[in-house]
C-alpha cells in the first residue's frame, strides 16, 4: 500500500467517527462510578485511620524538632553563660596572678634588703670585733715587747755598769727611760710607720 492510499483511508475513517473533542478526554460514565466508589473504598479508611496516625506521628516529630531546638538553645545559652564565667574567672585568675607576682617580688626586694642590712651588720660586727682584737693584740704585744726589752735592758745595763739593778723601781725606771728614748730616735719612729 502506499502512502496516499493510507492517508486517504485515514480520513475516511475520521469522517465516519465524527467525535466531540470534548468527549475524547473524559472517560465513561461507568469508569467514573467505578472509580468513585473504590476511590471512597480506599479514601474513608485513610481518612479515618491512616491519616490520624500519620498527623500524629509528624506532630510528635515536629514537637521534637522543637524540643531539641529548645534544649539546643537552652544548651547554647548555658555554655554562653559558662564561656563568660570561665573568661571572668580567668580574668579575675590573671589578676590575682599579676597582684601575687607583685607581692613576690615586693617580698624578694625586702628580703634582698634585709639580708643586705644584716650582711652590712655582719661585716661592721667582724670588722669591728677585728679591729679590736688586733688592738689587744697589739697592745699586749707592746707590754710584752717592753716586758722582754726592758728585761734585756736591765740586763745589759747591769753587765754594763757593773751591779745589779735589783731594786724594782729603779729598774723600772731605767726601763721606762730607755723605751721612751728608743721611741723617740728617728729609727724607732720610722719602723713604726711600716
Amino acid at each position: 500500500m502506499s502512502a496516499a492510499a493510507i492517508a486517504a483511508a485515514v480520513v475516511t475513517a475520521a469522517e465516519e467517527t465524527e467525535v466531540d473533542g470534548v468527549r475524547l478526554l473524559l472517560p465513561a460514565g461507568y469508569d467514573l462510578l467505578w472509580s468513585t466508589v473504590v476511590l471512597l473504598i480506599i479514601a474513608i479508611p485513610f481518612y479515618k485511620f491512616a491519616l490520624p496516625k500519620l498527623q500524629a506521628v509528624l506532630d510528635d516529630r515536629a514537637q521534637r524538632i522543637e524540643g531539641g531546638l529548645a534544649k539546643a538553645e537552652a544548651v547554647q545559652a548555658e555554655a554562653a553563660a559558662l564561656r563568660e564565667e570561665y573568661e571572668r574567672e580567668l580574668a579575675e585568675a590573671r589578676a590575682e596572678a599579676a597582684r601575687v607576682r607583685e607581692e613576690a617580688r615586693a617580698e624578694g626586694a625586702q628580703i634582698v634588703a634585709e639580708q643586705r642590712a644584716r650582711a652590712q651588720e655582719e661585716a661592721a660586727r667582724i670588722l669591728e670585733t677585728t679591729q679590736r682584737q688586733i688592738d689587744a693584740e697589739r697592745q699586749q704585744a707592746a707590754v710584752q715587747l717592753r716586758s722582754d726589752v726592758g728585761a734585756l735592758a736591765t740586763e745589759l745595763a747591769s753587765k754594763i755598769v757593773g751591779e745589779a739593778l735589783e731594786d724594782e723601781v729603779r729598774r723600772s725606771r731605767v726601763v721606762d727611760r730607755f723605751l721612751d728614748e728608743l721611741a723617740a730616735s728617728p729609727v724607732a719612729t720610722s719602723g713604726q710607720g711600716t
